[in-house]
């Protein structure tokens, strides 16, 4: 009878699973958040500083030492360690995105004192540059000429190329091909500048003028392109090769019916992101364009402005107008880029390929 009771007498539970039993609050987080934010505030102007990034810091500091307390006290230190890790990952996010954050905002404050309709139809032929007036119309002009004839340019021989490298290449002559694809994904834009003034300019004796700047942009877009390509077509799978092939359809047609097809939205999403990569280069512009405050809309003769070097260009004028429509050009510039991303993500989700429930 007494073994019977000593059995039936309840065991003593451990510490460790009596802490891994218990969870801290949902609030708990955002309370350990806005005491740290006080502390570090209090700290901050306790000891003199006056910036409030360092408040931030210190405050961030009082957050993972905070957290890794409560938790440990109150979950255990397993799960302490877990939980100091995740807010070591939202910090480092945070830090990431605040800059950015801070870079738009400045932009678009200070963009959009001069950004109207105005600024947006009109050149600056004729204007002073230490009065306020002019526009970019000249700038959008020469963008989208210069970048739209890269594209033409570097669009067919880097899929062309990376068609070659996934569906032909093998041997040295594809190894070669695909060593100086990754040289020229690492070259500077000003080395591409370089290049094209010495062949184009100094060697041909031709003058500057939109083309010679998208002859530029063009050996900083193909190496993207083909990569992005390659990457597209790799993701193609084999089976749908071998059974085009096995039902008779040359190889040169069944890349063209099956494997493009297939991979067009993602290769539509390359091309665009390379295009938002040119779009804002301007050290290639500087050298082989040289700038213009009038309307040229012919490309491949005289100077013309870009976006890009409408920034930099005002920006050297050193006065308040200039720099407000430095600004504004700047935020146009921002929102073309952005654009440009947003249509990428909606092609790559369009093209995606729809799984069944």
């Amino acid at each position: 009878m007494s073994h019977a009771i000593a059995d039936k007498a309840p065991t003593a539970v451990p510490t460790t699973q009596r802490l891994s039993q218990r969870r801290m609050p949902r609030w708990a987080p955002a309370g350990i958040a806005g005491a740290a934010i006080v502390l570090g505030v209090g700290l901050g102007l306790a000891a003199g500083l006056e910036s409030r990034v360092q408040w931030g810091l210190i405050s961030l500091l009082f957050f993972v030492v905070g957290t890794y307390a409560v938790t440990t006290a109150v979950e255990g230190r397993r799960q302490a360690k877990d939980r100091v890790v995740t807010s070591v990952v939202w910090a480092c996010f945070i830090l990431a995105v605040v800059p950015l954050y801070s870079l738009v905002a400045t932009t678009i404050t200070k963009g959009l004192k001069v950004l109207d309709g105005n600024f947006l139809s009109h050149s600056m032929g004729g204007v002073i540059t230490i009065q306020p007036g002019g526009g970019i119309y000249h700038a959008i002009i020469g963008t989208v000429e210069q970048v739209g004839i890269a594209t033409l340019i570097a669009t067919p021989i880097g899929l062309l190329t990376a068609i070659y490298l996934v569906e032909y290449g093998k041997g040295k002559l594809a190894k070669a091909v695909t060593f100086f694809v990754d040289v020229m994904t690492g070259i500077p834009s000003i080395v591409a500048g370089l290049f094209i003034l010495t062949v184009w300019v100094l060697m041909l004796g031709n003058g500057p003028s939109g083309f010679a700047g998208s002859m530029a942009l063009t050996i900083l877009m193909l190496p993207v392109v083909v990569r992005s390509t390659e990457e597209m077509l790799k993701l193609v799978p084999n089976e749908l090769r071998e059974a085009s092939l096995a039902l008779g359809v040359p190889k040169w047609r069944t890349i063209i019916k099956v494997v493009l097809p297939t991979a067009i939205g993602g290769i539509t999403t390359g091309i665009m992101l390379a295009i938002a990569r040119i779009t804002g280069e301007t050290a290639p512009i500087m050298l082989l364009v040289f700038g213009s405050q009038i309307i040229n809309n012919n490309p491949f003769e005289g100077g013309q402005s870009s976006l890009s070097y409408y920034v930099f260009e005002q920006f050297q004028n050193g006065n308040d107008a200039s720099y407000d429509r430095a600004w504004a050009a700047a935020l146009v510039l921002i929102a073309f880029v952005m654009i440009l991303n947003v249509v990428a993500r909606g092609i790559a989700r369009w093209k995606a390929p729809k799984t069944g429930r």
